[in-house]
């Protein structure tokens, strides 16, 4: 169901009943919405599920209700920690399972009433609700906005990592082939029975955990985003919290997430981010809904150094995170500096 992790159900959901299935993660990565990319990332999967594990539970512990069951090892569920203590990298996770129906496309754009009539009480948001703690140099957020905005004295972004002075909820769209930021109204509208405002509130709980859990370990909690279902009245975090593909997460001052890997794209194959660019706008500007199909170039693989590096910022990353040798992986400071030299 998405490009870097596999879905699989075991009991369907229901119009009135939570049904039951697995993320199973993979290595595979995505960059700039485009999909699985030639190459994968060994062990990211593992990374990745370990730690959305891990700040699942933290959540749980603090009364957020989730979507989250635990990890299967050898086809039994358990708590992360329990299966670090045997030496097991987990990367299937056990998830209550809601109701995604067809989001129908016209020539009038996105059919969200048709979505929410089929939906009923137990769907999932069609929203993304991101929260901002900082703005890095590659965050959208300086293309839709002027720093003043956010009550800061610049006239424009500086080439550094800008504090916010509290953090920013946006809501973005989910299931639309290209992404777009939404005004408060039309966010309260796509969301459905759910309300906006309790969305923010939940989004700004994770959004706290995740900034304390990480200080703690030593790094900064930039952005991220949360997913979230609706059932019977209840808003639950859905799909993974506070990895290094859903969040930003820096380290004495490197970024530790995707964005390496992003940032490296932009400087070594520019016609390529810069094609996929122009085709998202084309499509706009057609109506039409699968931009990569007006994209003339395809992404270049990744020289085995790069791979081996992002492979390690992962691993050691999620080590550092956690407090736990769960990977065997250079320590944070080693990974950092190798990713700073890509």
């Amino acid at each position: 169901m998405t490009s870097v992790k596999e879905f699989r159900i075991d009991d369907e959901p229901t119009a009135t009943a939570l049904g039951r299935g697995a993320f199973v993660f993979t290595d595979d990565y995505s960059v700039f919405d485009w999909g699985t990319m030639p190459d994968e990332i060994p062990g990211k999967g593992a990374a990745l599920c370990t730690m959305g594990a891990a700040n699942f539970e933290s959540l749980e512990d603090e009364g957020i209700p989730t979507h989250y069951e635990g990890v299967v090892v050898d086809g039994e569920t358990t708590a992360v920690d329990a299966a670090i203590d045997v030496g097991e990298q987990p990367r299937e996770m056990a998830i209550e399972l809601t109701q995604v129906p067809d989001l129908p496309h016209n020539v009038d754009g996105y059919d969200y009433d048709a979505y929410h009539d089929a939906a009923g009480e137990n769907y999932l948001i069609p929203l993304e609700i991101v929260f901002r703690n900082t703005v890095p140099v590659g965050s959208s957020l300086r293309k839709r906005s002027a720093p003043e905005d956010y009550g800061l004295d610049w006239e424009t972004w500086p080439d550094e990592v800008v504090d916010l002075p509290e953090p920013v909820v946006e809501f973005s769209t989910k299931y639309e082939e290209q992404d777009r930021y939404l005004s408060r109204a039309e966010a309260d509208r796509i969301a459905g029975r759910a309300d906006v405002d309790d969305l923010e509130s939940v989004a700004r709980a994770v959004n706290d955990l995740l900034n304390r859990r990480a200080a703690e370990a030593g790094f900064v909690h930039e952005d991220g985003k949360i997913e979230c279902l609706y059932y019977q009245g209840e808003i639950r975090v859905a799909d993974v919290v506070g990895t290094f593909d859903e969040n930003r997460f820096s380290y004495d001052g490197q970024e530790v997430s995707k964005e390496v890997i992003r940032q490296y794209h932009k400087r070594t194959q520019p016609e390529w981010v810069e094609a996929v660019g122009e085709a998202k706008v084309a499509a706009s500007d057609e109506g039409v809904a699968d931009w990569k199909s007006l994209c003339d170039r395809r992404p270049e693989s990744l020289d085995q150094h790069v791979i081996d590096v992002a492979a390690d910022l992962y691993a050691a990353g999620t080590n550092a995170y956690l407090d736990r040798e769960v990977f065997d992986a250079p320590s944070i400071e080693d990974a950092i500096e190798a990713a700073r030299n890509l």
